[in-house]
């Protein structure tokens, strides 16, 4: 767990340097006052944080007894207790429930899905685990997963480019209900541009899915790229509207300056988190840790 919490630090470096050393540079020069409450206020925002969880702490601030002459480091101990506080809630373990158990994965192009399930995969190392590759539209996806599938020694269900999503997760299902699976995880195509076509593309699955086994899918995650900052918190707006979204994986925190966002999102859309992504190998994927992330963020 330290090399994690090493790994989780030193990722969120960016970050904590924006957000530790702004508060450094006011607090080693000045008293917490209204003026400083100001500032700080400042760089919550310019690390992502969002309106909601800023606000939330500066009104913390100001009615907490902090001794006027606070130093750095106490103002980040404070700070650090509030961001584990507004994160406590989206700290949830992931539980398999029935067999087969189906995780559908959702998000925009580029934010991790399909390096997620491989993750994934290897976490449940043990288990009966199929892939089902419905990103049908793009052929590098459908190749990326099958690698993945090779590496984790999974089955993959995958169909030519272009290929109907819906169909292709009906026939996937199908085998794995008959093969008796644990696990399945399908991939979606996530081309925002066109929000019409991908929620029909995303309901019709999900209405597939539903004929085949009635409780699943079970999860439907969204993956989201910190990098992206405030967009990430758009995106999860939307596809918890249309594909009934239950947890969150946040991936690419490592070299952003926009860790914060994972603030944001979590209080625009109160849905769990359950993992965090910091690099392209196959353990670096990790069960979230309100605690950690906040102590991480600030730079403690």
């Amino acid at each position: 767990m330290t090399n994690w919490f090493n790994k989780l630090t030193s990722g969120l470096k960016k970050t904590s340097d924006k957000l530790g050393g702004g508060i450094s540079d006011i607090f080693t020069k000045r008293r917490l006052d209204a003026s400083s409450l100001d500032d700080l206020e400042e760089i919550l925002l310019e690390a992502d944080l969002g309106y909601q969880a800023t606000s939330e702490i500066i009104k913390n601030f100001s009615s907490r007894k902090i001794a006027r002459d606070a130093s750095s480091e106490e103002i980040k101990r404070a700070l650090k207790d509030d961001i584990a506080a507004i994160l406590s809630p989206c700290e949830q373990k992931f539980e398999l429930s029935s067999k087969p158990h189906v995780i559908l994965m959702v998000g925009v192009n580029g934010a991790g899905k399909t390096t997620t399930i491989g993750k994934l995969a290897h976490k449940f190392k043990g288990k009966k685990i199929s892939l089902i590759a419905g990103d049908t539209f793009r052929a590098a996806a459908v190749e990326q997963l099958k690698i993945w599938g090779e590496r984790n020694q999974v089955r993959i269900y995958s169909a030519a480019q272009g290929a109907d999503a819906a169909g292709l997760c009906f026939d996937g299902l199908t085998e794995a209900v008959k093969q008796g699976d644990d696990i399945v995880f399908i991939d979606t195509a996530g081309r925002l541009q066109n929000k019409t076509n991908l929620t029909d593309e995303l309901k019709k699955i999900i209405r597939v899915i539903k004929k085949v086994i009635p409780e699943a899918p079970q999860h439907t995650l969204l993956c989201l790229d910190a990098t992206t900052g405030q967009n990430a918190v758009d995106q999860a707006k939307t596809f918890k509207e249309i594909a009934s979204v239950n947890g969150l994986i946040i991936n690419k925190l490592d070299g952003t300056a926009k860790g914060g966002v994972l603030v944001a999102v979590t209080e625009a859309t109160e849905l769990p988190v359950y993992y965090i992504g910091l690099g392209e190998g196959i353990d670096d994927l990790k069960e979230f840790s309100a605690q950690e992330f906040a102590a991480s963020l600030v730079g403690l």
